[in-house]
C-alpha cells in the first residue's frame, strides 16, 4: 500500500477488511494499526494476572439460591462470568460460528454491499476497526452488526450467508436472557419484570459476528480496544483461540477469559450500571491480536430501546441511597460511545453526577 488512502481505500471502501490484508501475505503491520506504547499488552502496567479468573456458574445446578447468588455476586465483584449448562443448544452455538467464517470467506465485492456507503439497511453494518474516523490506530478487526427489529426485517436484509444461524442464535439466548435478568433484579429490589422494566432492560438487541484475522506484528496492535460495553448485558460466544482480557479490580492488570467448550461468557453493560446506581460493574476489557490464529466471537448486546432513558431504578434509590448517575437517553449515551475511539471507562463519566 503505497499511502495511508490507498491502505482504507482497500479496507474500508473496497470492502476487504483486515482478513484481506492478511489475505496479502504481509509480513509486518502496517502503521495505521500500531497502537501507542501504552495500548499494548507487552507494556508493564498490562500485566497478565495468571492465578485469576472469572467465575464459572453452572446453571443447571438444582440448588437455584447457590446459582442465583453466584451470579449476583459476580455482577457485583468481577462485571464478568462465564455460565455453562445454559439450556442454548450447543448445535446452535457451533452453527452460528460457521455461518460467520461462511460470510468472511464471501468475496470482498459481496461484503462491501453491506457497508456504511453502500447497505440497503440502516440495521446492518459491515465494516472494520471501531471508529476508524475518531482513532489514531486501527484495531484488528472486521465486523458485520446486525441490529434486531423483526423476523420479517432480518429475513429480508440480513446477509443470506449467516441469517437464519444468527437468528436462531438470538431467539435460543432469549430464555437465559431473562433468566440471568429476573436473577440480577431481585437483588435491586425490582420483584417483578413488567412489560415496561422489560423493554427498558432488552427492549433492542444487536448481534455481532466478529472475525480476527491472524496478525504479523501482533504484539504492536490490538483486535479491540479497552472498553466497557454500554448494553444491559453482553451474551458472548468465543471460539477457542482465546484474547479476552477483562481488567482486575484494583485495575492493575488484566485477567484472561479462558475460552470453556459450550460456555457463554456474560458481562455487564453500563446501562446496567447505570440502573443499579453503581451496585453491578460494567468492567472494561480488550481482545488483543493473535499471531498464529485467527478468531471469531459472536456477542449478543442486549440494550435499552434508543428512545429509553436510563437512570438509577427507583427500587435501588427505596432506602435513601444517593443517585450516582442522572437520567440520559440511551441513544445519546449510545451515540457519544460511538463517536470516540476506546477509552476504557470513559463513557460512563457522561452519566456521572459530578
Amino acid at each position: 500500500m503505497s499511502s495511508p488512502s490507498d491502505l482504507l481505500e482497500f479496507v474500508m471502501i473496497q470492502g476487504n477488511g483486515v482478513k484481506g490484508l492478511y489475505e496479502m501475505g504481509l509480513k509486518s503491520l502496517p502503521k495505521q494499526y500500531i497502537q501507542p506504547l501504552e495500548e499494548r499488552m507487552s507494556m508493564e502496567n498490562n500485566k497478565v494476572v495468571s492465578q485469576e479468573s472469572i467465575p464459572i456458574i453452572d446453571m443447571s445446578n438444582n440448588n437455584n439460591c447457590d446459582v442465583e447468588d453466584a451470579i449476583c455476586d459476580a455482577a457485583e465483584r468481577w462485571g464478568f462470568f462465564q455460565v455453562i449448562n445454559h439450556g442454548v443448544p450447543i448445535q446452535v452455538l457451533e452453527s452460528v460460528k460457521d455461518a460467520t467464517y461462511r460470510f468472511y470467506e464471501l468475496a470482498a465485492e459481496e461484503k462491501v454491499k453491506y457497508t456504511k456507503e453502500n447497505s440497503a439497511s440502516k440495521n446492518v453494518r459491515y465494516g472494520s476497526s471501531f471508529s476508524p474516523d475518531a482513532e489514531k490506530a486501527l484495531e484488528w478487526k472486521d465486523y458485520l452488526s446486525l441490529f434486531y427489529v423483526s423476523d420479517d426485517e432480518a429475513i429480508a436484509t440480513w446477509p443470506h450467508a449467516c441469517r437464519d444461524e444468527a437468528l436462531e442464535y438470538m431467539k435460543k439466548s432469549e430464555a437465559l436472557i431473562k433468566r440471568l435478568l429476573n436473577i440480577l433484579m431481585k437483588r435491586l429490589n425490582v420483584s417483578e419484570i413488567d412489560e415496561t422494566k422489560e423493554a427498558l432492560l432488552m427492549g433492542s438487541r444487536r448481534i455481532n459476528l466478529n472475525y480476527y484475522p491472524v496478525c504479523p506484528n501482533h504484539d504492536l496492535t490490538v483486535a479491540i480496544g479497552r472498553h466497557s460495553d454500554v448494553s444491559t448485558l453482553t451474551i458472548l460466544l468465543q471460539d477457542q483461540t482465546g484474547g479476552l482480557f477483562v481488567r482486575t479490580e484494583d485495575r492493575r492488570g488484566w485477567i484472561h477469559v479462558s475460552p470453556i467448550p459450550g460456555a457463554l461468557v456474560i458481562n455487564i453493560g453500563d446501562a446496567l450500571q447505570i440502573m443499579s446506581n453503581g451496585r453491578y460493574k460494567s468492567i472494561e476489557h480488550r481482545v488483543t491480536a493473535n499471531g498464529s490464529k485467527t478468531r471469531v466471537s459472536v456477542p449478543i448486546f442486549v440494550n435499552p430501546r434508543p428512545s429509553d432513558v436510563i437512570g438509577p431504578f427507583v427500587e435501588v434509590l427505596a432506602n435513601g441511597e444517593k443517585a450516582k448517575y442522572k437520567s440520559v437517553l440511551y441513544s445519546d449515551y449510545v451515540r457519544y460511545f460511538f463517536k470516540k475511539a476506546h477509552d476504557g471507562k470513559m463513557t460512563i463519566e457522561y452519566a456521572k453526577i459530578s
